[in-house]
């Protein structure tokens, strides 16, 4: 029987995951669209309100497609409260949901990753502060970046 239902299952969530991926991936895109700096300056205005409402949208739809209910307790801190915000291990998939529920921050991502072909723009978007591990005084520019970000006062989004 669990086979059966992984058979039918299967397609219809492949197709769903592959639209949302695609949407998420075109707002992305229009977002970042003849934005100057490329991540030296904050989305502002349409461009970050578009970005923080639909691609949280987006994964939270994404996630529950994939199967994944997520009940939060509590309140999640205001940019005010917490300009930067602590997930851990943050080694896994799970940090997307914790991204989405928050409203979609910047995130501390290895530079590799801005090159992904779709998931790179959709990161990008998100404006992270990169990290090189070629670059030996990449750990230093890397707190001191989000240390900027951090003393913004509500220019950057909050930083996870």
């Amino acid at each position: 029987q669990a086979v059966l239902q992984g058979i039918i299952l299967l397609p219809p969530r492949a197709i769903c995951i592959a639209v949302i991926v695609l949407l998420a991936w075109l707002f992305a895109s229009v977002a970042t669209f003849r934005h100057p700096g490329k991540g030296s300056v904050p989305l502002k205005g349409w461009r970050r309100r578009m970005i923080q409402t639909t691609l949280s949208c987006l994964t939270r739809t994404l996630f529950s497609v994939m199967g994944f209910q997520v009940k939060v307790k509590g309140k999640i801190a205001s940019l005010q409260e917490a300009p930067i915000f602590v997930a851990a291990p943050h080694s896994s998939f799970f940090d997307a949901i914790i991204s989405a529920l928050a409203g979609m921050p910047s995130m501390v991502s290895r530079a590799e990753n801005l090159s992904t072909p779709v998931i790179g723009t959709i990161l990008s978007a998100l404006q992270p502060v990169s990290v090189s591990r070629q670059d030996p005084d990449s750990r230093k520019n890397t707190v001191t970046e989000i240390t900027k970000r951090a003393l913004s006062k509500g220019q950057w989004p909050q930083v996870i």
